[in-house]
């Protein structure tokens, strides 16, 4: 549905985003993950058509963003990380403002203004000044307005910045309920939501990407060697070589006991290898008692630290607002 290719936007000689590329899939949901000053808000600026590009293609549905600009625009759906709302008309006055902006017909715009208020929960707040809305709900209101002309795609920049917990995972619903129907970016450096929302996770630092997958491909590809810990009952440090000698265990190290009679054991394994369920049936067939048997693995915010920490690129000499 989307797609970026070696795309550049300077400041001044600064790269703000520096040949970036990727695509993403029609009825996905992406997360755009980046610290401060990493190049997303200028990423999505660029792919709206707000800014023009340096170098490189962005193509939305095959359109290009910059000889079709206005096409593309058509497809698009923007709720920027301030909510752009007139405070001073009720719910109901500013998505009908928005309706003849985009042009909507004039017989359709209750239908649509209907349709995105039920899909929102803002049908008991349309008569309400924007004004004296929380924060929860002027974020619904944008999410409105951004989806009023049904938009193929639907970009979100930051947009549970600023809500309470409650309001967090009720705009986390309502994005994956809208990603069923709609190609998603979704802008943040809030991890969390990220595993919550989206299909798929891009990283980018200082105007560079530096990873792409799924979650769980993230976590198995930045993880390093897996860790197993495991607690026996019953078992003689005579007997550890039969675990070492298990295909994927590299190493094992007794750690302190939690209890007496009980051994406790971290296990090194090779990468792409999980030997838990021949741990498993060893302990079985040699009569041990397990208490417990688990697999760490990295976390997203880990490995979202580990790459945004310092420039993998060694390239960047600075950073801009983006």
């Amino acid at each position: 549905m989307i797609h970026i290719e070696n795309l550049k936007k300077l400041y001044g000689s600064f790269p703000a985003v520096d040949d970036i590329s990727f695509d993403v899939a029609r009825g996905e949901i992406l997360g755009f993950l980046g610290p401060n000053g990493a190049g997303k808000s200028t990423t999505m600026k660029v792919i709206t058509g707000y800014y023009p590009p340096n170098a490189g293609k962005i193509t939305i549905d095959g359109h290009d963003v910059v000889e079709e600009s206005l096409v593309t625009r058509e497809m698009i759906g923007y709720l920027p990380e301030t909510t752009p709302l007139y405070l001073d008309m009720t719910v109901y006055e500013y998505l009908k403002h928005v309706a003849e902006v985009r042009r909507i017909p004039a017989n359709e715009q209750k239908v649509r203004i209907k349709k995105m208020v039920d899909v929102t929960g803002l049908a008991d707040r349309l008569d309400q000044s924007i004004s004296k809305l929380s924060k929860g709900y002027r974020q619904r209101v944008g999410l409105a307005q951004a989806m009023l002309h049904e938009p193929k795609v639907l970009i979100l920049d930051e947009p549970t910045i600023g809500l309470d917990p409650n309001q967090i995972v009720e705009i986390r619903e309502l994005i994956k309920t809208i990603g069923k129907e709609r190609t998603v970016i979704l802008s943040t450096h809030i991890l969390p939501e990220v595993q919550a929302t989206c299909d798929r996770v891009v990283i980018i630092n200082k105007g560079k990407l530096v990873a792409d997958g799924t979650p769980d491909e993230l976590q198995h590809r930045f993880q390093g060697k897996p860790v197993i810990y495991l607690q026996l009952h019953g078992i003689n440090p005579d007997d550890f070589a039969k675990i070492n000698a298990l295909a994927g265990v590299e190493s094992l190290e007794r750690l302190d006991d939690p209890e007496p009679n009980v051994v406790s054991l971290q296990i090194s394994t090779e990468p792409g290898t999980d030997p838990r369920g021949d741990i498993f049936r060893l302990c079985v067939s040699q009569g041990w008692t397990m208490l417990g048997l688990t697999r760490k693995v990295e976390s997203l915010e880990n490995i979202f630290r580990s790459l945004t920490r310092t420039d993998p690129t060694a390239k960047a000499a600075g950073e801009v607002a983006a």
